[in-house]
């Protein structure tokens, strides 16, 4: 069973943008795109905690540990997407084992800004926790990945310190099956291990418009996390957050259309944005991915 990062497909249409809301109190140049901080109410929680002394371990396709946003952000990460090599074989690089970034390789460093960019820097956005630190876990490669490598992944943030864990990637349906009747157990004893260390474990719920979470967000402990957009309804593309423990919220993801302002603008690697929103090292997507991050934001 192979596993993917989770962005929604585009549709083929151009929405209306709904007006924005008010910006998080940040001087960051894109902080009046960022409606999710305002969705999640950061600021008011600012006032109390930005995360310092917090680590979100972003177990995914990787990160580019020198942007700007997040190099301050890191703490050392590892690398399980080996191809078959000994793991851990690298430091959570989004660029993996033979140096080359992988288009769909870019969603890790997304993920990282949501949940914890530097705020107040002049560049870019505010993570939702941006006093809190980052710890990249390579686990996708190409945008896919193994529950082996992924269980490997939740264990290693486990063992090495990460209060949060997020995980922006799922199976597709029908892979709660598996699990259930314990064919493949690496994700659902990994998840268990890292809440039996007290680490939250946040997870994106898929983008098939299902009633269940996809798994890992399906495993018991978990917090299976479905997308809203700007209106705070449910996405259009979002699973609806069914699960057997009943451990499920919603969160900020966007809407999935063409409109930058409708979806969520964060970080990618360097050089890496399409332009269409207007920043070579920023990019807008939408998807339980981006919902996720989100949550584990306000967690830290």
């Amino acid at each position: 069973m192979r596993l993917r990062a989770l962005i929604a497909t585009v549709a083929g249409f151009t929405a209306l943008a709904t007006p924005a809301a008010t910006a998080a109190s940040t001087t960051d140049p894109l902080a009046n795109q960022q409606w999710g901080l305002d969705q999640v109410h950061a600021q008011d929680a600012w006032n109390a905690s930005t995360g310092s002394g917090a680590t979100i371990a972003v177990v995914d396709t990787g990160v580019d540990l020198d942007h700007p946003e997040l190099k301050d952000q890191l703490v050392p990460g590892a690398t399980f997407a080996c191809g078959g090599a000994p793991a851990p074989c690298g430091n959570g690089d989004w660029r993996g084992g033979d140096g080359v970034g992988q288009p769909d390789d870019v969603h890790g460093t997304h993920v990282s800004g949501i949940a914890a960019a530097a705020a107040d820097n002049g560049v870019g956005g505010a993570g939702v926790a941006p006093g809190a630190k980052i710890m990249p876990v390579k686990v996708l490669e190409n945008g896919s990945g193994s529950f082996k490598d992924i269980g490997a992944g939740i264990r290693y943030a486990a063992d090495h310190g990460a209060n949060v864990i997020n995980l922006s990637l799922g199976a597709t349906p029908g892979s709660q099956l598996l699990t259930l009747l314990g064919i493949s157990a690496d994700a659902k004893e990994a998840v268990s291990y890292a809440r039996e260390k007290g680490v939250v474990v946040v997870a994106s719920a898929g983008n098939e418009t299902s009633p269940l979470c996809d798994s890992p967000a399906w495993e018991q402990g978990a917090m299976c996390v479905a997308a809203s957009d700007r209106a705070e309804q449910l996405a259009s593309y979002s699973n609806f957050g069914l699960k057997l423990d009943m451990k499920a919220v919603t969160a900020p993801g966007g809407a999935g259309d063409k409109v930058c302002e409708n979806n969520i603008i964060s970080t990618v690697p360097r050089g890496s944005g399409k332009g269409s929103c207007g920043m070579p090292d920023y990019e807008s997507m939408a998807g339980t991915s981006m919902a996720a991050p989100h949550v584990s934001g306000v967690a830290a």
